[in-house]
């Protein structure tokens, strides 16, 4: 009772003292029917209270987000199921949930005729242009009696994190290595070369298929060596991400950084759907969450695309290499980078040595506007031994891993060879 009274909203506390006004004013005037008008009027925000006091309500919420990866700039649904398992009514609820600014207006809902074993769904929608890791919560509940003259407020504790993943777009299907086999399902793998070492094998035991032996590391090794069957060869992809602050320029989602986390976000996604083991590295070094690991496409993007939602600049002027010391490093590399200077050749001529084939996508940051500063990378990655093309504002992505792509198989093929097609 106590919490109810202290919950009077400004019409309640206005019919308290107008009630006791009037019955002050029906003694010393002594006006009976005026102190029974008092006695009305300061009655009623009294009983309103003790009704909300006397309410048990226990009120359960579970709220849900979907799709759970919102892509930026697309529209997702939050659906708010409400469960009233409390004895008596609780009268009106007004229901306010928190939404973080960028996700749009905090929605407000009115619920009236809630009683035992009462439920109701509630859905309003969010979206955002910027990409990034936010939570929806907490909810905040107030309970009303239906004159307005007292208000309880209650919040519940849970949130809900949400991610909004950079936006993509679908890319061509190129040849992008210079060698190619066969999987299972017909899809095309990118090996870096035919060595042993790339085939995980072990000593022949007895019953084993011969058809498994690896003759190759049978021959150098002096014992028989059979392929391993539950590790087979796998086309591994490490995506770099110039993410430095002095390589980019522009604010906000129009800088080159946003330009550049997208481009990235759409090549992991299409080396994926192409059976790829795709991780992701950037100027701070490897992300352990988007670390090699064997997925379908979709299960292998996921951790990949809520890495470079949360991927911001960082003020510092060097590139972290420990990356480049994993023993299982190889395979294709495609770097996408912003102004790089000769400090950082020694680094990208490390990486061209531990991958095969090494393509980059260099941002005309330039054009993005903003302080000078040492332009398009490509002259330099080029004169590095890398395949390289330009990505302006007005550029389209899937055009230009087309041409880098041509680049990359032409210089494969060498002037003398004849041109082909590959799908």
């Amino acid at each position: 009772m106590r919490e109810a009274l202290a919950g009077l909203t400004v019409r309640g506390r206005a019919f308290l003292a107008a009630g006791i006004t009037a019955g002050v004013c029906a003694v010393v005037m002594g006006q009976q029917q005026l102190t029974r008008v008092g006695v009305l009027v300061a009655v009623l925000p009294l009983l309103a209270a003790a009704l909300i006091g006397r309410s048990r309500y226990r009120l359960s919420l579970v709220r849900t987000v979907n799709p759970q990866l919102i892509t930026a700039g697309n529209p997702a649904t939050v659906t708010l199921s409400m469960t009233n398992e409390g004895r008596t009514p609780s009268g009106v609820l007004m229901l306010e949930d928190h939404v973080p600014y960028v996700l749009g207006t905090r929605p407000r809902f009115v619920l009236e005729g809630i009683g035992h074993g009462w439920r109701r769904d509630v859905t309003y929608q969010i979206r955002s242009d910027v990409r990034g890791q936010y939570e929806i919560g907490p909810m905040t509940v107030r309970v009303s009696d239906p004159f307005g003259l007292v208000e309880l407020g209650r919040s519940f504790r849970t949130t809900v994190p949400i991610t909004i993943i950079p936006r993509t777009v679908p890319l061509p299907q190129v040849p992008i290595g210079g060698a190619w086999t066969g999987s299972g399902d017909n899809r095309p793998r990118a090996f870096a070369s035919g060595s042993a070492e790339d085939v995980t094998v072990r000593e022949y035991r007895r019953g084993d298929d011969l058809r498994r032996v690896h003759w190759l590391s049978s021959a150098r090794t002096g014992e028989l060596m059979v392929r391993r069957e539950e590790q087979p060869w796998q086309s591994r992809a490490t995506l770099f991400l110039d993410n430095r602050a002095r390589s980019h320029r522009g604010q906000g989602v129009a800088s080159s950084l946003e330009a550049a986390v997208s481009a990235t976000a759409s090549l992991a996604v299409h080396l994926a759907q192409r059976g790829f083991m795709v991780r992701l590295v950037t100027a701070t070094g490897d992300d352990p969450s988007t670390s090699w690991h064997v997925r379908d496409a979709e299960m292998n993007t996921g951790p990949l695309l809520e890495s470079l939602a949360v991927v911001h600049a960082v003020d510092q002027s060097w590139l972290e290499t420990g990356w480049l010391a994993d023993p299982h490093n190889g395979g294709l590399l495609v770097a996408v980078t912003g102004a790089v200077g000769e400090l950082d050749a020694p680094v990208f001529r490390r990486m061209l040595h531990h991958s095969v084939p090494a393509l980059a996508i260099a941002l005309d940051v330039e054009a993005w506007g903003g302080r000078p500063g040492a332009g398009p990378a490509t002259p330099l990655l080029t004169s590095q031994g890398w395949r390289a093309v330009t990505l302006g504002p007005r550029d389209r992505l899937p055009q230009v891993w087309q041409d880098l792509a041509l680049s990359n198989a032409q210089a494969a093929r060498g002037p003398g060879d004849a041109v082909g097609s590959v799908r």
